[in-house]
């Protein structure tokens, strides 16, 4: 027996390949998301040829992208939670909540600073109570944002009296984050991109984003390494708050306003974003790259409906269906990997 036959799945990619590890579908197949990038490509042909006017534009670009910033940054956060073995479903109501304290008259009369770091202490501190509960308190994670989800929801509506809250013109300064624009690209696309690229620095050059793999993959091991699990667990969902309250910031930019409905569904966006993007709804695996590639997907799906003028119930139906086909492919692979 040859080495190469020796190790696992050498020989058939030696039979595809003609070579041991050198065939093209050998290569393809090590390619990082090659599935991702190819939705994605078949997701711009068809935006190509379905509305060739509207789609390859500047502005349709700018549009996306300025769409995908907030749910994005959100993202980041969920990507971290679930990589850690949780799920949380609070994201946009904690959003929601965080917009609409940031834009009471009383924070708005001290100025968009202090609008913004409100928005981002309000989302911080939901994430961490999200965190102390599951943490300390032991509640299913599924059961403890579940709750804040209703709870920052009605606080939400409560704070606004169920009303739009209008961003006053003294604080131009957060409006500007999107009418502002840096080489045609909208000042908050930066801010996302900042994030992004924040977040996989913490995932993969960090001790917190290997314990984070750690604690996911098997939190009794990593106790047993020395991990304070507990208090990593609540850091997380900390981390997550935090990712909310900057994506309250955003939105508040694009709509120049905080309501108690931002956010509507995001959680649904986020951790489907997530979950196509690879990561395992168990922990212990992921990536911010695929969780952001997962994004794009979402987003083209959403532009492309509304750029052919089809029905927002149908686009839910389908992202409902592609969750459901990522899930299924997701423990197909975990059962071929399984020895």
């Amino acid at each position: 027996m040859t080495g190469d036959a020796r190790r696992p799945g050498g020989g058939a990619v030696a039979r595809l390949g003609g070579a041991p590890g050198g065939g093209v579908l050998a290569r393809l197949g090590e390619v990082p998301h090659l599935g991702l990038f190819a939705a994605l490509g078949l997701l711009v042909i068809v935006g190509v040829v379905t509305r060739p006017d509207n789609f390859a534009t500047t502005a349709n670009l700018v549009s996306i992208l300025s769409l995908a910033a907030t749910i994005g940054v959100i993202t980041v956060g969920a990507t971290f939670v679930i990589i850690g073995g949780g799920i949380d479903l609070s994201v946009g109501a904690v959003m929601a909540l965080a917009s609409v304290w940031a834009t009471t008259l009383a924070t708005q009369s001290y100025g968009p600073f202090v609008m913004a770091l409100c928005a981002i202490l309000v989302g911080t501190g939901a994430g961490l109570v999200n965190g102390l509960l599951i943490a300390y308190g032991r509640l299913v994670p599924f059961i403890a944002t579940l709750a804040m989800l209703v709870a920052a929801r009605g606080l939400a509506q409560r704070m606004s009296d169920r009303k739009t809250q209008l961003i006053q013109p003294g604080n131009a300064a957060i409006v500007d984050l999107s009418t502002t624009r840096v080489a045609g690209i909208p000042l908050l696309v930066y801010i996302f991109a900042l994030v992004v690229v924040l977040g996989a620095i913490l995932l993969y050059r960090t001790t917190f984003g290997r314990r984070t793999y750690a604690v996911g993959g098997n939190p009794e091991a990593a106790r047993l390494a020395g991990i304070n699990v507990r208090r990593h667990t609540m850091l997380l969902y900390a981390l997550s708050g935090l990712c909310c309250g900057i994506a309250a910031v955003l939105i508040m930019a694009r709509t120049t306003t905080g309501s108690s409905t931002h956010g509507d569904l995001y959680e649904l966006d986020a951790i489907a974003a997530v979950i196509i993007g690879g990561t395992l709804l168990t922990g212990g695996r992921g990536t911010i790259t695929g969780s952001i590639l997962g994004l794009l997907i979402f987003t083209l799906i959403t532009n492309l409906f509304i750029l052919n003028g089809l029905n927002t119930s149908d686009q839910l139906i389908a992202k409902g269906l592609i969750i459901v086909v990522a899930v299924l492919l997701q423990r197909r692979n975990l059962k071929e990997r399984a020895p």
